[in-house]
Parts: C-alpha cells; structure tokens; sequence
C-alpha cells in the first residue's frame, strides 16, 4: 500500500471507526491488518474508491456490522509481556493457589479477546510448568472468549508458526509442542485445559467471579472510552475480592471511573480489585 493509499485508509478510518464506538488512536500503529482487509471488501463490492465505500456505508447501514468485523486486531503471540508472565508465574500465582486451596476451590481465570489462543495456552504452559510442581494439588478452571469464530477454531486446533514460539523458554516449549511439517502443535496436557467460547465482550461475559483476568489490547486499547468504561465496570463485577486484571504495556485503565479497581503495578499495567480480606 502506497503513501497515499494509507492516507486515504486513514481518513476513511477516522471517519469510520467512532460511528462502531472504536478509537482512531488504538488503531495507528496496526492499521494495515484493518486496510488490507477493507481494500478487499471494496473489491468484492465492484467499488474503486475509498469515498464509494463510504457512501455504500451511508446507503448499506447493516454493512456496519462488517466493518466492525474488519476492525478486530488478530496479532498475537505466546507469552507476549514476557515480563508480566515471570511476575505472575514467580509471585502472584502462588499466592493466588495457595488462598484458593485454602478455600478448596479452584483458581479460576479468564482471558478476553483470546484470537487464536496464544494468550490462554501461555497460561496453561506456565500453570503447568511453573505451579504444578510447586501445588501439584492445585486445579485451574481456564476460559477464554473472543467474538471471532475463525480465530475460535484456529485457537482450538492449537498450531503455530515457529514466530509465535520466540519467547516461550526453549525447556517449556520442548515439553509442551510437537512438529507437525512447518508448525508446531501444542500436547494434549496443555491443549486440553482452556475452554473457549464465542463472546462479544461488548455484549457477554461468561459466568462466574474469576482470580484472574487478561484483557490485554483490547478494550483500552481499541474502544471508545464510554463504551471502555461500561465494559471495566462489568469486568469489575466479575472479579473476586483481591483478583487481578491484566492489561497490555500501552494501555490505561480508567481508574478514575472505575473506583473499586486500583493500580497494583504500574509498569507491567496490573491492577487489582480493592479489598482489605482475600480469603474468598
């Protein structure tokens, strides 16, 4: 795509992404997944320009709903943040165990917006790689939800290319794939321990209070920030006293609107639910 291509997407985008309750600025550095996509829809729909996409949107209302489709990011990778997974695999997860054992339940954690998987098989490698040895009575209930049913089955086959790997530690990811041609499939052990459903989180969140939460270059990163806020508060609603949301290294939680939720580490963008007791 050109120079001026890209200043048409752009401006089409800017136009286009606050009528779906979606923010320009989330969009900037990863706008060419969103381009390529909308340059093929124009192809389907005989149209040549930008400017008659745009009034097909103006003629087509329900066309809104593929835009909105388009929009969804899909780039990922395992273990992404490494640093927050070190913490969360050496501090914050072991105390976590330990009080939900103390309480004979299971740790229960969810991972919105999932795409194609990365994010909730990283956590079934570091629970059963990391705490495991450590809680080998410890039992984990892992869901993970995304509005997308393509990358719903690709997260349920479970293979990868070898660039999604790159920073999983070389032991854990020898235990935990097996080569399959030109990608890598993650074992049955780590594969068998997520849950995935088919959820728009604007409009669903699965049921049940949750430990953990990744949110992670999603809602603060590409909504609206009333749209954001209606959605952090309905998350806080989903966390049990003392849980912890985690959310992408450039994003920003409103904590100014959502009261009950505090800042617990700045620099790897954790936060967690107010609370004084953390034994249920």
């Amino acid at each position: 795509m050109d120079s001026e291509e890209r200043k048409c997407c752009d401006d089409f985008l800017r136009w286009a992404l606050p009528k779906i309750n979606m923010r320009w600025k989330g969009f900037r550095k990863v706008r060419g997944q969103v381009c390529k996509r909308i340059k093929r829809r124009q192809r389907e729909l005989c149209l040549e320009h930008w400017e008659g996409y745009r009034n097909y949107l103006q003629d087509n209302p329900e066309e809104w709903e593929v835009v909105d489709h388009m929009a969804r990011i899909t780039i990922s990778r395992f273990f992404r943040d490494r640093k927050t997974w070190m913490e969360l695999g050496n501090k914050l997860l072991p105390q976590i165990v330990h009080k939900a054992n103390a309480c004979k339940r299971s740790v229960r954690c969810w991972t919105a917006g999932c795409a194609s998987g990365e994010e909730p098989y990283s956590f079934t490698i570091l629970w059963r790689e990391k705490i495991l040895p450590a809680f080998p009575d410890a039992s984990l209930e892992l869901v993970a939800t995304d509005a997308d049913s393509y990358l719903l089955k690709r997260a349920r086959h479970a293979c990868y290319n070898s660039g999604s790997l790159k920073e999983i530690p070389r032991e854990w990811q020898e235990k935990a794939f097996y080569r399959d041609d030109s990608t890598y499939c993650l074992n049955e052990p780590y594969h068998k321990m997520a849950d995935f459903y088919q959820q728009d989180i604007r409009e669903e969140m699965p049921e049940g209070e949750f430990d953990l939460i990744f949110c992670k270059n999603l809602v603060a990163m590409y909504f609206e920030k009333k749209l954001a806020v209606g959605i952090f508060r309905k998350i806080s609603e989903k966390m049990r006293q003392g849980a912890f949301l985690f959310l992408g290294s450039h994003e920003e939680f409103p904590l100014d609107e959502v009261r009950n939720i505090k800042e617990f580490d700045r620099k790897l963008q954790i936060y967690r639910k107010d609370t004084t007791d953390y034994s249920e």
